[in-house]
């Protein structure tokens, strides 16, 4: 199942690498090593969540197709024209998550983690949340009740995901009559921006058409400012997943009224109850007060962060192509090391621990990661 990831990656990381050197020939280079440590820690803690929710990836759709599938045409779904039909189905599905997401606090906080970047470039794509799936997988059913075999949903689904890749990016212009109809960097630029005429527009995963259809298109017209309206301030991995949680949670605590404790989960991202409001009041957004947030961090630090990342990442290779031989149980407790990695690369950029803390976590996790490894030969 995670095969296709496993070769993914590296493609992935040589076009990062293809549009840094561009970008610097060009004298715009948009990278900034902590920001895409933070970005592509996001994509490897997604891929190991995956991992260890096996049953909302694609257990609930293939339990609904099994048992409630009103049509039956494998044969057609196997075949070119059933991936087409699947692809396009998939399109239109993630249309309305994707627009529920965003307007609906309890979506917009499992998928506020791929807005948190105040770049836009390949990195940023893949900042992936971790809990998007275990919200949205509802909204693919009707593929399921459709007939369309899981096979189909996986390879529509991969389709979908890996098309959006090269949409993040400033180095492309506008393309004409592509973005009339499909989904492009400068229609995707819109959508990542918190301008006031771009908020909450340009859903579309790889065509637009569904924008201009339901009345959610916007087009690029002024330059893009990046990031989220409630700023991050933090390169924690995990923090970045649980924030927008933590925040409707903590406003819901301290509502008075149980209506509004539930009401808000389900209204729009920064809607609040008036009494919380009123007690601690927010200010209003103002683009002109938006800050990069980039604490500085010496040379050592930033190496030592770097070279953390990259044995990680090729640690979450060797994972991920070993994960499908795994119980759930055994990928969790492995993935445990990794995740605690992710956390220290963070950390370290943050200036949150020291060099002395981050490789006595490391040599902690690596001591864990090596009794997991030792317990699971002997099982």
């Amino acid at each position: 199942m995670f095969d296709v990831v496993v070769y993914a990656i590296p493609v992935f990381s040589l076009l990062v690498v293809v549009e840094l050197a561009y970008g610097i020939a060009r004298g715009r280079n948009n990278y900034r090593l902590n920001d895409a440590i933070a970005s592509f820690s996001q994509g490897l803690l997604s891929q190991v969540v995956a991992v260890c929710t096996p049953l909302a990836q694609v257990g609930l759709y293939a339990l609904v197709y099994r048992h409630a599938a009103l049509l039956h045409a494998e044969k057609f779904w196997s075949g070119a024209a059933g991936f087409a039909l699947a692809t396009l189905l998939f399109d239109f599905c993630d249309y309305w998550l994707h627009r529920t997401a965003h307007r609906t606090s309890l979506f917009w906080a499992a998928h506020v983690v791929h807005h948190q970047s105040q770049e836009f470039n390949f990195s940023t794509a893949l900042r992936q949340e971790s809990t998007y799936v275990l919200l949205g997988w509802p909204f693919y059913l009707p593929m399921a009740l459709l007939g369309v075999t899981p096979q189909a949903f996986l390879v529509a689904g991969a389709i979908v995901l890996y098309y959006q890749f090269w949409i993040h990016t400033e180095h492309i212009g506008k393309l004409g009559w592509l973005d009339r109809v499909f989904s492009t960097p400068s229609n995707h630029r819109v959508h990542h921006a918190v301008n006031d005429g771009y908020i909450d527009r340009n859903y579309g995963a790889m065509l637009i058409i569904w924008d201009r259809m339901f009345g959610t298109f916007a087009a690029e017209t002024e330059p893009c400012v990046y990031g989220t309206r409630s700023p991050l301030d933090s390169w924690d991995p995990l923090w970045a997943v649980v924030v927008g949680y933590w925040t409707v949670a903590r406003d819901a605590w301290r509502a008075a009224r149980w209506r509004d404790k539930l009401r808000i989960w389900f209204m729009p991202p920064g809607w609040r109850p008036a009494d919380v409001a009123l007690r601690d009041p927010v200010p209003a957004f103002d683009i002109r007060r938006v800050r990069r947030y980039d604490p500085a961090v010496g040379r050592v630090v930033g190496l030592l962060a770097a070279a953390q990342f990259g044995v990680l990442a090729v640690a979450t290779v060797a994972y991920l192509w070993q994960s499908d031989d795994w119980s759930t149980a055994r990928a969790t407790v492995v993935a445990a090391p990794i995740v605690a990695g992710l956390w220290v690369a963070g950390a370290l950029l943050q200036r949150r621990i020291g060099i002395r803390s981050a490789l006595l976590i490391d040599a902690i996790a690596a001591g864990c990661a090596w009794a997991a490894a030792w317990a699971a030969a002997w099982a």
